[in-house]
């Protein structure tokens, strides 16, 4: 009778797929009726046993037909394996509770399905019904406890393994270090690991996985030189580790020998392998073996192409990777979300608006799915472009809005000078219980510092601290900058002492911040404590460097840089040549900088505007206009920057009229806004020529509010042409803005002196000892023979005061008897109030 049903069941099978036939380990079975009983659980085992859900159902019918019992695990395997869940509880709950095997199953198919509260609920169902778990049951109870990250329970479950001497299983003992490292507790999983008597590949590369993720990348390398001393040889996933952590680091030459020992080991046309090894070398900068690489492999498929378009924009050759992208769609390889994010930022550096627009029409007409980082990389590309509306388009488009698009919103809106939005999208994503990463936080600061939101900078540098992020090199380097332009070099000086790694970019913070904040000196001296540490400089250390020699001025120590950049091949640099021109420039020496200048073999916006800016400060307002029509037929567009040189050599020149051509030049033809610094220069620029009246309607006619800069300069003006109505306009709103600036209340008090408004003085003076204002008493250099000098007024510390003060007194006798008449600074009170 029995045999007869199973012959049945092969009769159905066939006729189910008449196609197949059926293979043992041991003989092949022509016609039903030869199908011994004890075949019958390897058929419902084997591969060739449906795994469509209708096929599996009538079989399951034919079996209750012909009266076997249903009640198996195997059927079971079979529902779940068919991804049928009702059916398969329903056959559970026929099967003896008593069997373990069907737990088993079901706690492995929920697991597989990604239901792992389900997974943990069935597995205290069945210690309940008091069915003891086995070495099958622990690896999916483990699973299930680090795919929710509720090491707590693993822990537990951990030592109910160890009760019933299971911890070196090396299945169970592999899901446990797994928790482990997928939780961070490297420490437990390394000692479970070193307990494991039999360690065999994936075991090994579980724990080198996790060193990767961890971030441990010495100990990663450790690991796979220990597996190499055994017997266990590496395999796909191993290389693909060891490699990613070579690239990491940096590691070129034990990189390159792996290299061939993938090749020995007959690896290297595994895609696994070769598009590590892609990666590997695309990031040391060898794109030639990169390329070579990828020409040898047999067929490129889609994460090969991804790969190495991706190696070539990281490097720069955004040419080379639009040429690759087109070769992809012409292989009929069809690209996907990673191609574009990878291809995108070659866009972006090409300047080529249009291309980026038709690669979004691509995207949308193939039904590219539009993940997270596409997203981002396409509202990076508008705002790149300065479309700010289309960006924000693709951004309210999604339904699903995380930290990385959210973060590309803020960098693109701080990168369109859009400071208040970069802040309120923050404001947002708080609100949405989103969390900010360091990459968020790095953004949203020098919105902090543009406003010069030191309060709020101070609650973000407070939700750093308490995240643990402080010490992130990137992040730290934010920090710093946002104190700096917020006025408190102090905090900023006192960041960078905590910080217990700097690299090039956190020296290169502090430097231009001591640079920018009037202190060249601390500048300098930093620069040179950053080449003691070992740090490498690079363009923007230099650049920096050079600017506070610009500042101090300290032509020596300008000299020195240009000499070392010469010497570590430096000068190709646009923009630490660019520096270097200014340096030259502001040290008065316009020969070196025009020959620097003419030295460049390829000279960018920076450079003109550099060269332009050199000429309009030393007064030689036809040679800077000169330079810019130059710069016009060389096809180089002039920015925001260019703009403000020529207005301030305007401005230098006395020629108002063209000043206002230029400024409606940039605004109407070039469609460049106009900045706060725009503004600043006009108000210069009609101050200089005593046009005062002017000057305020350009400030009252400002599309945003004025800064202490803008208002200082008119009060600069007022100061130089004696009028006292609009400097006590502009006073009050710098005593608003910048109630502790003491040079305000100085100079608003001497025009009021110069006009005889005694009473006046009096009450500025007195409003400056109310706010505890300090004067900080002005100083002057001069540079002899290598050495810099510094003056205070009335100065008498410099060693030499006594010989200095007694030329001074010989020149004045010389020039009186030459007819000047020296003027006081200040008239006196006629009843010698102010002493």
């Amino acid at each position: 009778m029995y045999h007869r049903n199973i012959c049945s069941i092969c009769k159905l099978y066939r006729f189910i797929t008449p196609l197949k036939c059926f293979h043992t380990t041991s003989q092949h079975f022509s016609k039903p009726s030869d199908f011994p009983t004890f075949q019958l659980p390897p058929f419902l085992q084997s591969s060739t046993f449906p795994s469509n859900l209708q096929h599996g159902k009538q079989v399951h019918a034919h079996l209750i037909l012909n009266g076997i019992t249903t009640a198996n695990p195997l059927l079971l395997a079979m529902y779940l394996r068919c991804g049928s869940f009702n059916d398969a509880k329903s056959l559970f709950y026929q099967i003896d509770l008593g069997c373990r095997k069907r737990w088993n199953l079901m706690i492995r198919g929920f697991v597989k399905m990604g239901w792992f509260h389900f997974a943990l609920l069935f597995y205290f169902k069945m210690l309940g019904c008091g069915v003891s778990p086995d070495n099958f049951t622990f690896p999916s109870v483990v699973k299930a406890c680090s795919a929710l990250n509720n090491v707590r329970f693993g822990t537990l479950i951990h030592e109910v393994i160890m009760l019933m001497g299971f911890e070196v299983n090396v299945f169970i003992g592999s899901s446990l270090i797994n928790l482990y490292l997928e939780n961070g507790y490297i420490n437990r999983a390394r000692t479970l690991f070193d307990k494991m008597s039999v360690r065999d590949c994936v075991l090994w590369n579980v724990m080198l996985n996790g060193y990767v993720k961890c971030g441990e990348l010495d100990k990663a390398m450790e690991i796979f030189e220990e597996m190499r001393k055994g017997e266990t040889k590496p395999n796909e996933v191993t290389f693909a580790a060891i490699f990613s952590v070579c690239a990491s680091e940096r590691i070129v030459d034990f990189g390159a020998q792996l290299h061939g020992l993938v090749v020995s080991c007959g690896l290297e046309s595994n895609s696994m392998v070769a598009n590590t090894l892609l990666s590997m070398y695309s990031k040391f900068g060898w794109l030639c073996d990169a390329r070579k690489l990828f020409d040898m492999i047999p067929q490129a498929d889609l994460v090969s192409w991804n790969g190495i378009i991706s190696g070539y924009v990281q490097n720069g050759f955004m040419e080379d990777a639009l040429y690759l992208f087109k070769e992809m769609i012409s292989s009929g390889v069809k690209p996907d979300s990673i191609t574009f994010s990878s291809f995108l930022p070659a866009v972006t550096g090409l300047g080529s608006f249009r291309r980026g627009k038709e690669i979004h029409g691509y995207i949308l007409r193939h039904r590219v799915p539009l993940d997270v980082f596409l997203k981002s990389a396409l509202i990076d590309v508008y705002l790149k472009c300065r479309d700010v509306e289309m960006a924000c388009n693709v951004y309210n488009q999604s339904t699903t809005v995380d930290v990385v698009v959210c973060t590309a919103m803020i960098s693109g809106y701080m990168l369109n000078g859009m400071s208040n939005d970069a802040l309120e999208i923050f404001r947002w994503l708080l609100q949405e219980k989103i969390r900010p990463n360091a990459v968020t936080l790095a953004s949203v600061l020098p919105a902090c510092a543009d406003l010069a939101a030191l309060k709020v900078g101070k609650e973000l540098h407070g939700n750093i601290i308490k995240n643990g992020l402080a010490n992130r090199c990137h992040v730290g380097s934010a920090v710093i900058d946002m104190y700096a332009k917020c006025g408190r070099l102090d905090l900023a000086h006192h960041v960078f002492g905590r910080l217990s790694e700097r690299d090039s970019v956190c020296w290169n913070s502090m430097i231009t911040s001591c640079s920018q904040n009037g202190k060249p000196e601390e500048a300098i001296d930093l620069f040179r404590r950053m080449g003691r540490t070992g740090s490498k400089y690079d363009c923007v250390s230099i650049s920096a460097a050079l600017s506070a020699c610009a500042n101090l001025p300290a032509l020596r120590y300008g000299k020195e840089i240009h000499g070392f950049m010469i010497k570590v091949s430096f000068c190709s640099d646009l923009f630490a040549k660019s520096a270097l021109i200014d340096m030259y420039a502001k040290c008065g020496n316009l020969d070196f900088a025009q020959c620097v200048f003419d030295t460049m073999e390829e000279k960018n916006e920076v450079s003109w505007n550099s060269i332009i800016a050199a000429y309009g400060n030393h007064g030689c307002l036809k040679d800077c206009l000169a330079l810019f029509h130059e710069m016009l037929k060389n096809k180089i567009q002039p920015d925001h920057v260019t703009f403000l040189a020529i207005i301030s050599a305007c401005g230098h020149a006395g020629k108002v009229n063209d000043g206002i051509q230029y400024f409606k030049s940039m605004t109407e033809e070039y469609g460049i806004p106009a900045r706060m610094e725009h503004y600043a220069c006009m108000v210069d620029l009609f101050g200089r020529a005593g046009r005062l009246n002017e000057a305020f309607k350009t400030i009252k006619s400002m599309p945003f509010s004025p800064d202490a800069g803008v208002w200082g300069t008119l009060l600069g003006a007022c100061r130089s042409h004696g009028n006292v109505e609009l400097a006590e306009v502009a006073s009050r709103h710098l005593f608003d803005l910048e109630p502790q600036n003491s040079g305000y209340y100085v100079l608003l008090s001497n025009l009021l002196a110069n006009a005889g408004h005694w009473g006046s003085v009096l009450k500025v003076r007195s409003l400056m000892k109310e706010r505890g204002v300090q004067k900080v008493p002005g100083y002057s250099w001069i540079e002899v023979n290598n050495t810099t000098h510094m003056f205070v007024a009335a100065d008498g510390s410099h060693p030499q005061s006594r010989n200095i003060y007694s030329l001074l007194k010989i020149l004045l006798l010389e020039l009186k008897r030459e007819g000047y008449a020296p003027q006081h600074y200040l008239p006196m009170h006629p009843q010698g109030i102010l002493s």
